[in-house]
This record gives C-alpha cells, sequence and structure tokens, in this order.
C-alpha cells in the first residue's frame, strides 16, 4: 500500500453567534480558517469532516461565504474535503434538503451520503459515510436501512474509513447531557478507522479491529467544552496500513474561565458579593468568564434575589461574564408540591415554564432561553393529547 495522510476534523459549527454575539460568529470561523491554513501545510492526500460544519441547517449568506471562501483554499490546494451531515446541519426535512447539497454541486466538498454507494475511493484509501438521524430511535430505525441501501464494501486492500456523526453507547463516552445515538454493534465491520464527530473531546481507542477516533470541537460550543483542547487530527498511514494520529492545536479559539464554586449556606447577597469578587481576581482581557453558581440557598430564599446584574458588570477587561444559576431553593414541602399540581395545568405550565427556562438559559442568552422554553411548553397539550401531528407541527415550525 502507498503511504499517504489524512486530516480527520468535526464540529466546526460555523455560524454559531453564542451569547447573540456576532464577535464569537466570528470567533468559529477564525478557528475554520486556522484549521484549514494548518491542512494546507501538512498537505495531505484528503480531508474528513465529521459533521456539525454549520450550527443551522440554513446558515447565514455571510457565514456561507466565509465557509466557500475556505472549501475553495482546499480546492485549489487539491486536498478533496469528504463529509457527512451531523445534528446541527442535517436536512431539517425531505424537500428541502442539507446545506451540504449545493456545496457538493459545486465541487467544493464531496458530501458521502449523497454519492453512490455513500462512499469515495483512492488507490489507497476507500471512505464511506453515513447520514445523521437526529435522534437514537431514529438512528435504530433508519441506519440499517440505509447500510441496506448503500451497502458497504471495504477492501481489505486498501485503509477503510467510516465517517459518521453520532454519540455511540460506549462507557467511556458517556456524557450527562449527551444521549448516546447508537449501539456500538450498529457501525458496521471491515473498517480500519472509524472518524466521528458529535462529542467535542478528543477520543481514540480500539474498536472491532481497527480504531476509532473523536477529533473533537475546533471552538468553545458550550462551556462544558471549555477546557477541551481544541484540534484535530492528522494521521498518517503506512505502507502496512498502520495508522499514527498526532493531534494538531488550534491557537486562534477564545479563552473561556470557568468559575464552578458551590455557594450553599450562603444569602444571595453573599453569593452575589462573592461571585463578583471572584470574576474580577479572573478578569482577562477578551475572555469569557462563566460563573456556574450552584449549591442549595437558605430557607426562604430564592434564586431571584441573585443580583447577576452585577456580577455581570464585575469585569472591566472580558468579553463577556455569562453567569450560570445552579442554585436550589430549600426544599418544597410536600404540602406546596400538592398545593401546585391540584392546581391545575394551567399552574403546571407556569412551573414548566420556569424549569424550561432555567434549563436553557445555560446555554442560551435570556431572549433566546424564552423563547425556547415558550415553544417546549406549548407542546405539553399535543403531547398530553397524543396529537402526534401537532407535536411534528411545533417542531417543525421551530427548527
Amino acid at each position: 500500500m502507498k503511504p499517504f495522510s489524512f486530516v480527520h476534523a468535526a464540529d466546526l459549527h460555523l455560524g454559531y453567534a453564542q451569547y447573540n454575539l456576532d464577535v464569537r460568529r466570528e470567533d468559529f470561523n477564525v478557528a475554520f480558517r486556522e484549521l484549514v491554513d494548518k491542512t494546507i501545510e501538512l498537505k495531505p492526500d484528503f480531508m474528513i469532516v465529521a459533521g456539525d460544519i454549520f450550527e443551522h441547517a440554513r446558515p447565514s449568506n455571510m457565514t456561507l461565504e466565509n465557509a466557500i471562501t475556505n472549501f475553495r483554499r482546499l480546492r485549489d490546494a487539491g486536498i478533496p474535503v469528504l463529509t457527512v451531515d451531523g445534528s446541527h446541519d442535517s436536512a431539517p426535512n425531505v424537500i428541502t434538503g442539507t446545506i451540504l447539497n449545493p456545496l457538493d454541486s459545486a465541487g467544493l466538498i464531496r458530501y458521502l451520503p449523497r454519492h453512490e454507494g455513500a462512499s469515495w475511493r483512492n488507490e489507497s484509501c476507500y471512505v464511506y459515510g453515513v447520514p445523521n438521524f437526529r435522534t437514537p430511535r431514529k438512528t435504530g430505525e433508519e441506519f440499517p436501512l440505509f447500510l441496506s441501501k448503500n451497502k458497504p464494501t471495504p477492501d481489505p486492500s486498501l485503509f477503510n474509513i467510516l465517517v459518521f456523526h453520532m454519540a455511540l453507547d460506549i462507557p467511556i463516552l458517556k456524557h450527562p447531557q449527551m444521549e448516546a445515538e447508537a449501539r456500538p454493534e450498529l457501525l458496521p465491520e471491515g473498517f480500519d478507522y472509524y472518524a466521528g464527530g458529535h462529542i467535542h473531546a478528543p477520543h481514540k481507542f480500539s474498536f472491532k479491529k481497527g480504531l476509532l477516533a473523536y477529533s473533537g470541537c475546533t471552538e468553545t460550543a458550550n462551556y462544558d467544552d471549555a477546557e477541551i483542547e481544541k484540534g484535530f487530527y492528522h494521521v498518517e498511514v503506512n505502507e502496512k496500513g498502520v495508522p499514527k494520529l498526532h493531534r494538531i492545536k488550534l491557537k486562534t479559539p477564545r479563552r473561556f474561565i470557568i468559575l464552578n464554586r458551590d455557594y450553599t449556606g450562603l444569602t444571595p447577597a453573599k453569593i452575589t458579593e462573592t461571585a463578583m469578587q471572584l470574576v474580577k481576581e479572573v478578569d482577562k482581557t477578551g475572555a469569557v468568564i462563566v460563573p456556574i453558581i450552584r449549591g442549595v440557598l437558605p430557607a426562604e430564599a430564592g434564586r431571584g434575589e441573585i443580583d447577576i446584574t452585577k456580577i455581570r458588570n464585575a469585569a472591566e477587561r472580558a468579553l463577556l461574564v455569562h453567569p450560570v444559576l445552579r442554585l436550589k431553593e430549600t426544599e418544597v414541602p410536600e404540602e406546596v408540591i400538592r398545593s401546585i399540581f391540584e392546581g391545575g395545568l394551567k399552574d403546571l405550565k407556569t412551573k414548566a415554564f420556569e424549569y424550561f427556562f432555567e434549563i436553557f438559559s445555560e446555554r442560551y442568552v435570556m431572549e433566546e432561553a424564552e423563547a425556547i422554553a415558550r415553544r417546549a411548553v406549548d407542546l405539553l397539550d399535543p403531547l398530553v393529547g397524543k396529537q402526534e401531528e401537532k407535536v411534528k407541527e411545533v417542531l417543525e415550525e421551530f427548527g
């Protein structure tokens, strides 16, 4: 076998205006530009992007223009880009299709699931790619059908790669905020390298008779990713078909500072004061500071008494301070809980909105979190009434 190399990247999330900031949207573009710069320097035979190229299924014109510019640079350098879709940029419906289709038609990428056999090959390598099916249920139902219609044909004389975007149900990959989408046995045998996307931390380990790798993300899409080294893999395959992975670190991703502290027993005023002081101590130019305020409040105290505005304004040099409230109020007496449930669906919706808003505000700015929480509440009636079409309608309007 002729030795060759390839780049394995994933989870670019282009177009993500995190915290509703244009500068964060540009950060994701800058990280992609550095990825392309480094790839051109490495001169691999091809590049794999294992899904979530874009943050949204319908990226803005500006985001598309930046993506096209950089994919054209790779094409002009003679580096084919082989892709699959991810949970963010998969087709919202059959009629519309994924944004990866027109990029494929323009010759900027090769969207593998779109092509006959869902594959690409050269003299040394066979690459097979599967689409993302969004949910564990659909993955279980549709993945085997896709494999039967597009039968993978790994060639023992070549180096065989399978590209996918999903979290596998493997203990080492467990994440409290990410549900496994597929059992590992669903992935077909006969591949030397399984190129994964969706899990933002880099991983590599033996799998079946080959190697499974997640390249990780290229920017911080969630504060949980803050301490993960951003980058990608450069994989060199020798004449015996043995891969050697080199971790290539990106230098441009923005700095995040996470202040994770337990404030149990402190009054809201003391929590505000302490959090402000911590923010001032770590204030760095251009950083995103995330104070995670967790613990149990004293009796009679409420989360609403924390002065979030003061905490946000405590930094002078940081780009943003994004407090995350994970405080629990003192346990509600049973009689109070009973009175809530006896109040009927209207009161339940109010409580549901408060709960959803708290959860979504951990990742989104207040306006976005409120909109998503309201849409989640809109689903309660049709879900209770088993109105499947109405549920689909609400989800499609949102997505």
